[in-house]
Protein backbone atom coordinates (compact mmCIF):
# COMPACT_ATOMS: atom_id res chain seq x y z
CA UNK A 1 0.00 0.00 0.00
CA UNK A 2 1.80 3.69 -0.82
CA UNK A 3 2.53 5.49 1.57
CA UNK A 4 -0.67 8.40 1.66
CA UNK A 5 -3.24 5.21 1.02
CA UNK A 6 -5.81 5.06 3.95
CA UNK A 7 -7.13 1.85 4.51
CA UNK A 8 -10.22 0.99 6.95
CA UNK A 9 -10.86 -1.54 7.60
CA UNK A 10 -12.15 -4.03 11.10
CA UNK A 11 -9.96 -3.84 14.09
CA UNK A 12 -8.27 -7.08 15.05
CA UNK A 13 -6.75 -8.41 18.28
CA UNK A 14 -3.14 -7.67 16.96
CA UNK A 15 -4.23 -3.96 16.68
CA UNK A 16 -4.53 -3.25 20.51
CA UNK A 17 -1.11 -2.48 21.21
CA UNK A 18 -1.72 0.52 18.89
CA UNK A 19 -4.98 1.07 19.99
CA UNK A 20 -3.86 1.65 23.27
CA UNK A 21 -1.25 4.00 22.80
CA UNK A 22 -3.27 5.96 20.65
CA UNK A 23 -6.28 5.98 23.47
CA UNK A 24 -3.93 6.66 26.24
CA UNK A 25 -2.13 10.11 24.46
CA UNK A 26 -6.19 11.01 24.02
CA UNK A 27 -6.64 10.13 27.99
CA UNK A 28 -3.90 12.12 29.23
CA UNK A 29 -3.67 14.69 27.28
CA UNK A 30 -6.86 15.69 25.68
CA UNK A 31 -10.95 16.29 27.01
CA UNK A 32 -12.34 13.73 24.23
CA UNK A 33 -12.61 11.29 26.75
CA UNK A 34 -14.06 11.61 30.57
CA UNK A 35 -11.51 8.93 32.02
CA UNK A 36 -8.94 9.57 34.07
CA UNK A 37 -6.27 7.28 33.89
CA UNK A 38 -5.32 5.81 30.53
CA UNK A 39 -6.71 1.89 30.97
CA UNK A 40 -4.07 -1.34 29.89
CA UNK A 41 -3.96 -3.35 26.96
CA UNK A 42 -5.91 -6.05 29.43
CA UNK A 43 -8.89 -3.65 29.90
CA UNK A 44 -8.35 -2.56 26.21
CA UNK A 45 -9.07 -6.11 24.77
CA UNK A 46 -11.96 -6.83 27.60
CA UNK A 47 -13.49 -4.11 25.65
CA UNK A 48 -12.44 -4.73 22.43
CA UNK A 49 -13.68 -8.54 23.12
CA UNK A 50 -17.03 -7.73 24.75
CA UNK A 51 -17.79 -5.37 21.51
CA UNK A 52 -16.69 -7.28 19.40
CA UNK A 53 -19.03 -10.51 20.90
CA UNK A 54 -22.09 -8.32 20.52
CA UNK A 55 -21.83 -7.41 16.72
CA UNK A 56 -20.94 -3.76 17.61
CA UNK A 57 -18.26 -2.17 14.59
CA UNK A 58 -14.83 -1.66 15.64
CA UNK A 59 -12.79 -0.44 13.11
CA UNK A 60 -9.01 0.41 12.36
CA UNK A 61 -7.26 2.96 10.10
CA UNK A 62 -4.33 2.35 8.59
CA UNK A 63 -1.13 4.00 6.77
CA UNK A 64 1.51 2.52 5.25
CA UNK A 65 0.83 -0.55 7.72
CA UNK A 66 0.75 1.42 10.41
CA UNK A 67 -2.44 1.77 12.78
CA UNK A 68 -3.28 5.81 12.94
CA UNK A 69 -7.07 6.04 14.21
CA UNK A 70 -10.23 3.94 15.15
CA UNK A 71 -13.33 3.80 15.47
CA UNK A 72 -16.09 2.07 16.96
CA UNK A 73 -19.95 2.63 17.51
CA UNK A 74 -20.53 0.98 20.72
CA UNK A 75 -24.16 -0.04 23.31
CA UNK A 76 -25.59 3.70 24.09
CA UNK A 77 -26.91 2.52 26.87
CA UNK A 78 -27.04 -1.06 28.80
CA UNK A 79 -30.54 -1.28 28.90
CA UNK A 80 -32.42 -3.44 26.16
CA UNK A 81 -35.11 0.12 25.01
CA UNK A 82 -31.34 1.24 23.34
CA UNK A 83 -30.16 -2.03 21.92
CA UNK A 84 -30.64 -0.34 18.34
CA UNK A 85 -29.06 2.89 19.36
CA UNK A 86 -25.29 3.27 19.46
CA UNK A 87 -22.78 5.69 20.52
CA UNK A 88 -19.03 6.63 18.24
CA UNK A 89 -16.14 6.88 19.55
CA UNK A 90 -13.23 8.48 17.20
CA UNK A 91 -9.62 8.57 18.43
CA UNK A 92 -6.75 9.55 16.11
CA UNK A 93 -2.97 9.35 16.41
CA UNK A 94 -1.53 13.35 16.86
CA UNK A 95 0.50 12.55 13.66
CA UNK A 96 -3.03 11.54 11.63
CA UNK A 97 -5.36 14.51 12.72
CA UNK A 98 -6.68 16.79 10.48
CA UNK A 99 -5.74 14.58 7.13
CA UNK A 100 -9.15 13.18 6.69
CA UNK A 101 -8.60 10.17 8.80
CA UNK A 102 -11.40 10.70 11.20
CA UNK A 103 -13.74 11.62 8.74
CA UNK A 104 -13.27 8.18 6.86
CA UNK A 105 -13.48 6.03 10.13
CA UNK A 106 -17.11 7.97 10.75
CA UNK A 107 -18.00 7.48 7.05
CA UNK A 108 -17.27 3.41 7.43
CA UNK A 109 -18.52 3.06 10.81
CA UNK A 110 -22.09 4.74 10.01
CA UNK A 111 -22.53 2.22 7.12
CA UNK A 112 -21.06 -0.66 9.42
CA UNK A 113 -23.34 0.18 12.09
CA UNK A 114 -26.32 0.47 9.36
CA UNK A 115 -25.52 -3.07 7.61
CA UNK A 116 -25.46 -4.33 11.61
CA UNK A 117 -29.16 -3.19 11.80
CA UNK A 118 -28.62 0.15 14.50
CA UNK A 119 -31.28 2.85 14.07
CA UNK A 120 -29.69 5.93 15.29
CA UNK A 121 -26.13 7.08 16.08
CA UNK A 122 -25.29 9.31 18.92
CA UNK A 123 -21.84 11.31 19.27
CA UNK A 124 -21.20 12.44 23.41
CA UNK A 125 -18.41 15.26 22.23
CA UNK A 126 -16.26 15.37 25.19
CA UNK A 127 -16.33 19.47 25.85
CA UNK A 128 -17.94 22.16 23.70
CA UNK A 129 -14.65 23.01 22.57
CA UNK A 130 -13.89 20.44 20.31
CA UNK A 131 -14.93 22.17 17.34
CA UNK A 132 -13.14 20.17 14.74
CA UNK A 133 -15.32 17.08 15.87
CA UNK A 134 -18.67 18.77 16.10
CA UNK A 135 -17.45 19.96 12.43
CA UNK A 136 -16.76 16.02 11.91
CA UNK A 137 -20.05 14.76 13.06
CA UNK A 138 -22.00 18.10 11.11
CA UNK A 139 -20.62 16.77 7.58
CA UNK A 140 -21.83 13.32 8.04
CA UNK A 141 -25.75 14.49 8.88
CA UNK A 142 -25.36 14.39 12.58
CA UNK A 143 -27.13 17.47 14.42
CA UNK A 144 -26.97 18.69 17.83
CA UNK A 145 -29.56 17.93 20.08
CA UNK A 146 -28.17 19.60 23.37
CA UNK A 147 -24.99 19.95 25.32
CA UNK A 148 -24.62 19.27 28.39
CA UNK A 149 -23.05 21.82 30.59
CA UNK A 150 -20.03 21.52 33.17
CA UNK A 151 -20.66 17.95 33.54
CA UNK A 152 -16.89 16.99 33.71
CA UNK A 153 -13.73 17.80 35.78
CA UNK A 154 -10.82 17.11 33.77
CA UNK A 155 -7.16 18.83 33.58
CA UNK A 156 -8.10 21.47 35.77
CA UNK A 157 -11.37 22.50 34.47
CA UNK A 158 -15.01 21.92 34.11
CA UNK A 159 -16.18 19.89 30.59
CA UNK A 160 -19.04 20.19 28.60
CA UNK A 161 -20.95 16.90 26.51
CA UNK A 162 -22.14 17.82 23.02
CA UNK A 163 -24.72 15.47 22.08
CA UNK A 164 -25.50 15.26 18.03
CA UNK A 165 -27.53 12.42 16.60
CA UNK A 166 -28.43 11.17 13.03
CA UNK A 167 -30.90 8.28 11.77
CA UNK A 168 -29.41 5.27 10.49
CA UNK A 169 -30.69 3.52 7.51
CA UNK A 170 -34.45 4.19 5.90
CA UNK A 171 -36.35 2.92 8.52
CA UNK A 172 -36.59 5.74 11.05
CA UNK A 173 -39.86 4.52 12.80
CA UNK A 174 -39.77 0.84 12.44
CA UNK A 175 -39.31 -1.78 15.00
CA UNK A 176 -35.55 -2.67 15.85
CA UNK A 177 -34.37 -5.12 14.49
CA UNK A 178 -31.88 -6.49 16.78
Amino acid sequence: MADDTLLIRPARPEDLGAITAIYGHAVATGTASFELDPPDETEMRRRFDALSASGHPYLAALRADRLVGYAYAGPYRPRPAYRATVEDSIYLSPSAQGQGVGLALLKHLVGAAEAAGFRQMVAVIGDSGHRASIRLHERLGFRLVGTLENVGWKHGRWLDSVLMQRGLGPAADAPPAR
